[in-house]
């Protein structure tokens, strides 16, 4: 089982500075929770200003979850949350465990609640609970 999820935060027509700071936020919550780390991977600081930083690079998050069988359920609860809260900027996220990937974006919150869900199920150990 593959214990590392990975983020990819996006949000349309946003300068790279506002997507690191929206990446920053999520990851200073996820770090509260029962999981080994939260890296922001590869990108480094955007110069004030920058417009010609590939903000792909900038939005990305990897997270170790460790042995906590909760711990993906934890981290999707607390993404969730995250996003509910950003209803006037509107962002999407990419996230995937080995070759599994969901794709969030235009979508309610019942959609994100239930494709969490789905995805928490397929990646929880059989007779864990999500």
């Amino acid at each position: 089982m593959d214990n590392t999820l990975h983020i990819l935060l996006a949000e349309e027509d946003a300068e790279a500075e506002r997507v690191a700071e929206l990446t920053g936020y999520l990851r200073e919550e996820l770090l509260e929770l029962d999981v080994d780390d939260v890296t922001t991977l590869p990108g480094g600081e955007v110069p004030p200003g920058a417009r010609a930083v590939d903000v792909t690079q900038i939005g990305a998050l990897l997270v170790t979850l460790g042995s906590s069988a909760t711990a993906l359920s934890q981290v999707m609860n607390v993404v969730r949350s995250w996003m509910g809260r950003r209803h006037d900027t509107h962002p999407s996220l990419r996230l995937q465990m080995g070759e599994d990937v969901l794709e969030v974006s235009e979508a309610t919150d019942d959609q994100v609640a239930t494709a969490f869900e789905i995805f928490v199920e397929r990646h929880s150990p059989a007779g864990a609970e999500p």
